[in-house]
């Protein structure tokens, strides 16, 4: 039996999506939603027999999918999980959640209510390096991590909006703090310093803070620092380095670093993390095992949490207790 996905957004990441569901043995692609009817006929004639619908009530009522696909710019979540909540049908939503805390926990307590299957686009979870490194820690305890996300600013209007975006560490650095919350657990207490240093200046209308760190305690007694920054021409580092009594631990986009002793050793990824990311929610759909699925929207909503509680501390200059709101989303792991 052939699943039905449907896909809201049609940007480069919604056709990532696409391309790995439209190789998959009994799915398809059966639907597309854009900000305008235009894009979402540009983005069906790629993947037949998909259809282009104007908006969400429209493609639900008439494509009638099994599961669908959130690809939206941060400011543009809320009433499309909700509409799918209220249906009932299981959905996967790239990160980050919103530009703030409020919707994301209402939705977090709808999923919960509605026993839904949900999934969130924090790949880093699924690649070799992370998992690899997730095993190596766990016999090993952490004294303290340092995260970065260093590169461009991406020349898409939203993103240098403020109450577009949510900033950088919302938007970007989301994927390193909850490669950290995935390794070595939750966040207490953060505290931020951004500013706006060259992008103001370069692009018009620039309100996000385009550098910034942010020192974490954790639960477990360990420290962390993230930073950030979107000022580079070109090219930047993005990863985490975990600093143990028996080496130090780092995860990149590409592999795992260890170095021991002064022995450093590399370990690429092998599988394409985006790909076991589908395969473990569509199985999820079809079972109802969500056991593979490494980031539901509870656990999603505590990562958002974390960056949230960043740009709050940042906005007052104090160090800010991390609220996830326990109550509506609970741990996955």
């Amino acid at each position: 039996m052939t699943l039905n996905v449907g896909i809201v957004g049609t940007g480069w990441f919604s056709h990532v999506h696409a391309d790995i569901l439209s190789r998959m043995d009994g799915v398809a692609v059966n639907a597309f939603v854009g900000s305008s009817l235009a894009k979402a006929e540009q983005s069906a004639l790629r993947y037949a027999p998909a259809k282009p619908y104007e908006n969400v009530e429209q493609m639900l009522d008439q494509a009638k999918p099994d599961a669908v696909y959130i690809c939206v710019p941060p400011f543009a979540h809320g009433d499309i999980e909700r509409r799918l909540v209220e249906r009932g049908i299981p959905f996967l939503v790239e990160k980050p959640l919103g530009t703030d805390m409020e919707e994301p926990l209402a939705i977090a307590e709808a999923v919960k209510q509605a026993g839904l299957v949900t999934s969130v686009g924090y790949h880093f979870r699924y690649a070799d390096a992370a998992a690899r490194a997730a095993d190596l820690l766990r016999g090993r305890t952490a004294g303290m991590a340092l995260g970065y996300w260093m590169g461009d600013m991406p020349q898409v209007y939203w993103w240098r909006k403020q109450e577009g975006s949510g900033g950088q560490f919302i938007e970007q650095t989301t994927h390193i703090v909850d490669l950290l919350r995935y390794l070595l657990g939750e966040v207490d207490e953060v505290y931020a310093a951004f500013a706006q240093r060259a992008m103001h200046e370069q692009y018009e209308g620039v309100t996000v803070h385009d550098v910034g760190t942010v020192t974490m305690k954790l639960a477990s007694g360990a420290v962390a620092t993230i930073s950030n920054t979107c000022i580079l021409p070109d090219g930047g580092q993005v990863g985490l380095t975990v600093y143990t009594a028996q080496g130090q631990v780092e995860v990149r986009p590409d592999k795992l670093i260890v170095t021991e002793k002064g022995v450093l050793t590399e370990h690429r990824n092998a599988g394409n993390p985006y790909e076991r990311e589908n395969e473990a929610f569509i199985h999820a759909v079809r079972t109802g095992d969500v056991s593979s699925i490494r980031s539901s929207y509870a656990d999603a909503a505590r990562t958002m949490a974390v960056t949230h509680a960043a740009l709050r501390s940042a906005g007052s200059g104090l160090p800010v207790r991390v609220e996830y709101g326990d109550e509506v989303a609970s741990k996955t792991r």
